[in-house]
């Protein structure tokens, strides 16, 4: 018999793993669609406010394309139909970079697209990863530079998008940012892009903890509690595992763990539980014997990284909407625990074990 808790956890589980499904792109084949835009050139810099005791002021770097305040974000005004493009999966992520590059100079690694929704838009994506480049040997596909595309001189990883402000606490936020590095090929998988049904237990899916239950079945666990998911495993509430530490630089070879692989896998109707022809154990050695070392590694791998948020709307930004986004990019940001507000969310620190950090911070020297 299944107690009320474990019922209550596996809807919990199952809301958020529906939540953060996504994908990644290796190549961007969206339009580069020009749109009618003011396009002045910056004649304001963001005043230096040490000895200023007045509340900032938002600075207009064009009609329709604005600094906050706070200097965490920006607001980028478009047309009701380039706006709906983002919410049907045809939004011009490089129309956006484009935009910001006219007025910023290529200091940001992440570049995060944030619509206003209140609700997930039916049928579209939670996140969505497009790749600008790819600098890193070791973790499974070719080194390659698409960034000029996006209006970047080389400095750009990654743009993200993700229909909802909400979800920079909420996730896919932490995921998005981990496709940057995985799985293009690091490990095999039957999810592409993700996990799958493997001892990874992270961002990307997989569990932590596997039971054989005899006759070529298995079920799979994470954190103790009974389920995964082979596309992701509950928004921020996960932290990054060893195998993504790994990817991302911030571990070494020494502190690689094996990871365990299902062999033909299938779902089952039972939550967490699952068949597979066997398993196979890949060792540390396995996996580097197979896409050979991670350069850079370690010691030379970056641990900070700047990102530019630009969040597209129709019009104004609701003033609750605005103070809600400035919390939750201060509470990702911050290298320590988020405030209270979160719970038991991850943010960016506390996900890399104190190993990273991730900046949203606007300055003087960002601007041309």
């Amino acid at each position: 018999m299944h107690s009320l808790k474990q019922y209550i956890n596996l809807f919990i589980f199952l809301f958020l793993s529906i939540l953060i499904l996504s994908c990644s792109k290796e190549e961007d084949v969206i339009d580069d669609s020009a749109q009618d835009m003011d396009m002045s050139d910056l004649d304001e810099q963001i005043p230096d406010d040490s000895g200023n005791t007045d509340t900032p002021e938002t600075l207009v770097l064009e009609t329709g394309f604005t600094i906050d305040k706070e200097r965490m974000f920006t607001n980028l005004v478009l047309s009701d139909s380039e706006y709906n493009k983002f919410l049907s999966g045809e939004g011009d992520m490089r129309m956006v970079s484009n935009k910001a590059y006219e007025y910023f100079d290529d200091d940001f690694d992440f570049i995060i697209i944030l619509n206003v929704e209140d609700s997930q838009p039916d049928g579209l994506y939670f996140g969505l990863s497009t790749p600008a480049k790819n600098d890193i040997q070791g973790l499974g596909r070719s080194v390659w530079d698409n960034t000029a595309a996006f209006g970047s001189a080389g400095k750009l990883k990654t743009v993200i998008h993700m229909p909802r402000t909400e979800y920079i606490r909420n996730g896919p936020f932490l995921h998005e940012i981990q496709h940057y590095w995985s799985n293009h090929g690091l490990i095999p998988t039957t999810a592409g892009g993700h996990w799958g049904y493997s001892s990874v237990g992270g961002q990307l899916g997989g569990f932590d903890e596997i039971e054989d239950l005899g006759s070529n079945t298995y079920r799979g666990l994470v954190d103790g509690e009974v389920g995964f998911g082979t596309v992701a495993n509950g928004g921020n509430s996960v932290p990054y595992s060893n195998l993504e530490l790994y990817a991302m630089g911030l571990i070494d070879t020494d502190e690689l763990e094996a990871v365990t692989i299902a062999e033909n896998p299938g779902s089952t109707s039972e939550f967490g539980v699952f068949t597979a022809d066997a398993l196979t154990v890949l060792t540390p050695e396995d996996i580097i014997n197979e896409n050979g070392s991670r350069i850079p590694n370690p010691e030379n791998a970056q641990t900070e990284f700047n990102s530019l948020v630009v969040v597209i709307s129709r019009d104004d930004i609701p003033q609750s909407k605005i103070d809600a986004l400035n919390s939750n990019l201060e509470n990702f940001a911050t290298k320590g625990d988020p405030d209270t507000s979160w719970g038991a969310l991850f943010n960016f620190w506390k996900a890399t074990f104190g190993k990273a950090s991730f900046d949203f911070e606007i300055t003087n020297k960002h601007l041309k």
